[in-house]
């Protein structure tokens, strides 16, 4: 009986070997597939957990010193660009903008009076060159006259002499000389007078207009001035410079608050982006462009979608506070981290449930 049962034992001991192999044998080719799949997937996936979401965040700060008497948003409300958020007690800013407009209709009204002035300069100004035109017109008929008169007295003299005239006639010729070379010589001088008189009111005129040019001067310091108060008076609304959502609000109504102080900030979350710190030895494969897969802590199982926009032109520890310096002797080699950009395609996230900060793992898929 025993030895009928020892040799039932072998042959089963011999399926069991043979059934053993035949797993081992599959497990191992199981295991071998799934290496090169492995290995392929991580030939052509590309992934790193130091990653986050950034964005772009503008920060809201008031540009003049004030009270605020009015706040038109709440924390995390979403706005639109163009949207009033605060307002700063505009009453002082007000008053010198009123300052300001008196002092520029002053400064024109002085202006519309030098204005006058040069017109009424420039019609008496006409109204001389006419008086010099007549006086040298006078003078020429004048002159005309005393040359007649001295050939008249010339002739006179001879026929006198000849005893052809009396001598009445002939001093009466005289004095008609005399008279015409009198009234010659006055009417020179109403012509000096007049071209005196002339050149007189053109510096009158020359005067006036540095004037006026002096007057449009102040005119102009005065409207900047007022376009500066009225700048400032604009200053009083603060508008959402971005669509997005109000974060880090730090000012309440009655606060008093100084210029650039940061009051508040808006951030846009249509144009996030993923922060990708690759080891150097990874951005062998990694181009702009290529797609890119994005998971992201908070919202486990979900995928959202991206691709490659521009790798940083130099390492993280580059641009840090305190750079390497490996000429010192200390020199340790550490694999670098290279920062990444990486941009959502548009409709991967509609909701925009996704916030800065967030920790992401993107793969990039290498085609």
């Amino acid at each position: 009986m025993e030895e009928t049962k020892t040799e039932e034992t072998k042959p089963n001991n011999n399926n069991k070997k043979r059934l053993g192999a035949v797993v081992l044998i599959v497990l191992v080719i199981i295991g071998a597939v799934a290496i090169f799949f492995y290995m392929r997937y991580k030939a052509t996936h590309i992934s790193t957990d130091d990653a986050y979401i950034d964005g772009y965040i503008h920060t809201i700060a008031s540009r003049i010193s004030g009270t605020v008497i009015n706040i038109y948003i709440k924390d995390n409300q979403a706005v639109k660009k163009g949207d009033l958020l605060a307002e700063i007690d505009p009453m002082d800013y007000k008053v010198k903008v009123n300052e300001a407009s008196s002092s520029v209709d002053t400064e024109k009204s002085k202006l519309t009076e030098v204005d006058a002035r040069i017109d009424v300069s420039k019609d008496q100004l006409s109204e001389l060159k006419a008086g010099l035109e007549a006086a040298r017109a006078n003078y020429e008929l004048q002159e005309a006259n005393l040359k007649q008169a001295e050939r008249d007295s010339v002739r006179a003299e001879n026929l006198y002499k000849a005893e052809t005239i009396s001598k009445d006639r002939f001093e009466k010729t005289l004095t008609a000389a005399s008279v015409a070379q009198a009234q010659a010589k006055a009417a020179r001088e109403q012509v000096k007078k007049a071209e005196k008189a002339l050149e007189t009111q053109k510096s009158v005129i020359r005067q006036v207009a540095a004037l006026k040019s002096s007057q449009v001067s102040v005119v102009r310091e005065k409207e900047a001035k007022l376009d500066a108060a009225e700048l400032y008076y604009g200053y009083t609304k603060i508008y959402a410079p971005a669509d997005g959502y109000i974060s880090k609000r730090s000012v309440e109504i009655g606060n008093q608050i100084q210029a650039g102080q940061p009051l508040m900030a808006v951030v846009p979350l249509d144009n996030i982006y993923v922060a990708a710190n690759y080891k150097e030895t990874q951005l062998g494969k990694i181009k702009p462009g290529q797609k890119v897969k994005i998971k992201v802590d908070t919202y486990s199982g979900k995928v959202f979608k991206g691709k490659v926009d521009s790798i940083m032109a130099g390492t993280g520890s580059v641009f840090s506070l305190f750079p390497p310096e490996n000429a010192t002797g200390n020199y340790v080699k550490v694999v670098q981290r290279v920062p990444v950009k990486i941009v959502f395609d548009k409709d991967t996230d509609p909701g925009h449930i996704l916030r800065i900060g967030m920790s992401v793992v993107p793969t990039v898929v290498i085609e």
